[in-house]
């Protein structure tokens, strides 16, 4: 099962590893350079990603095949490619004011400079996409209707502070108006937009479901599931994009070659879906009770840290330790959850 689950990946690994061999044997960096940096980038991305890979298993699980299946086809297209190789090229297109085939005539002939341009852009990408992540964290958070708790003193005082409805979104407006007083006078205005704009694509989503939600009466029922699939749908392919804003602009940090960045970014992208799918058809949220809480804690970092990165850059390291160092402490506490089960609780009987 195992290798029937990650044989994409690894056949779409070998491709790109193929192409980025050929890339360096074209230009000055050479062919051993040029596979260590798509590595060095996979890595990258699965570290940054991993929680956003339990998040999406916690979605689709409850989702039709469907749109399970498109989400774990037509989102791959999206992820690898939109997000990946898209999505710069247009912020940096709009940005410079200069044309796309401009744009991407600059991302290969002249890194330095499309990477200046991208960077100088990155905290309104950050605004946009840390105010979409902290609403993921903070609903989760304060959803009176979870009965599990990881951190239970913790997590059940903020259950109650959730009778008021709008909490989440009264916090994350207190963010960004608070972290404004930090930023040049030239890039408060953007920013601030940038940051509703988060707050309001998120609420846009949920409402969607929400719509949805409500039709489910009578014979409308099979249709209102594939409608609330639709919403998952939008709401994963958001949340997608969120992730992939500091795997992006983090990949500058270890080389400029628009090229090497792509194809080690959309690796770590391709195994990030090979995970997802392997903790759905696994079941491992169920067995490991705590993994959902760890990735939305390591959501709810990165979404600070995203913030954050509108005045300070925080190194990518960071972002990634502190990921998986979340996870990590879930799946133990998960474990040792489970080893005290049969010391409070009568075994289950066979079914």
């Amino acid at each position: 099962m195992l290798m029937k689950t990650f044989g994409f990946s690894f056949a779409f690994s070998a491709l790109c590893l193929a192409v980025a061999g050929w890339w360096g044997l074209q230009s000055p960096m050479g062919l051993w350079t040029a596979l260590w940096l798509v590595f060095v980038l996979a890595i990258l991305e699965i570290s940054l990603s991993f929680d956003n890979a339990v998040v999406n298993a916690g979605v689709l699980k409850g989702m039709s095949p469907f749109w399970r299946q498109l989400f774990l086809t037509v989102g791959i297209l999206v992820a690898v490619f939109g997000m990946r190789l898209v999505f710069p090229i247009v912020i940096v297109s709009v940005s410079a004011g200069i044309g796309s085939m401009e744009t991407m005539q600059m991302a290969l002939n002249q890194p330095q400079a499309y990477s200046d341009v991208l960077t100088s852009v990155y905290p309104v990408i950050a605004a946009f996409g840390g105010t979409f992540l902290l609403l993921v964290f903070l609903n989760f958070m304060f959803d009176v209707n979870k009965e599990t708790h990881w951190l239970g003193p913790l997590e059940e005082r903020l259950t109650r502070i959730a009778k008021f409805d709008e909490i989440s979104v009264f916090i994350a407006l207190s963010v960004i108006f608070s972290g404004l007083w930090w930023l040049p006078e030239a890039d408060q205005m953007r920013v601030f937009v940038a940051g509703v704009s988060g707050i309001l694509l998120y609420l846009a989503v949920d409402a969607v479901g929400a719509l949805f939600a409500d039709e489910a009466q009578g014979d409308a029922a099979v249709k209102t599931v594939q409608r609330t699939g639709f919403a998952g749908f939008l709401y994963l392919e958001v949340l997608d994009a969120s992730f992939s804003f500091d795997g992006v602009i983090g990949a500058f940090a270890i080389t400029r070659d628009v090229v090497i960045i792509m194809l080690g970014l959309a690796i770590g992208a391709i195994f990030v879906r090979s995970m997802t799918i392997y903790l759905v058809n696994r079941g491992t949220l169920g067995a490991y009770i705590y993994l959902e809480h760890g990735a939305h804690y390591a959501i709810g970092a990165l979404a600070v840290i995203m913030l954050a990165g509108t005045v300070y850059h925080v190194p990518e390291v960071i972002t990634g330790l502190i990921g998986v160092a979340f996870i990590a402490a879930s799946v133990l506490s998960s474990v040792l959850h489970r080893r005290k089960l049969p010391l409070t609780e009568p075994p289950h009987p066979p079914n």
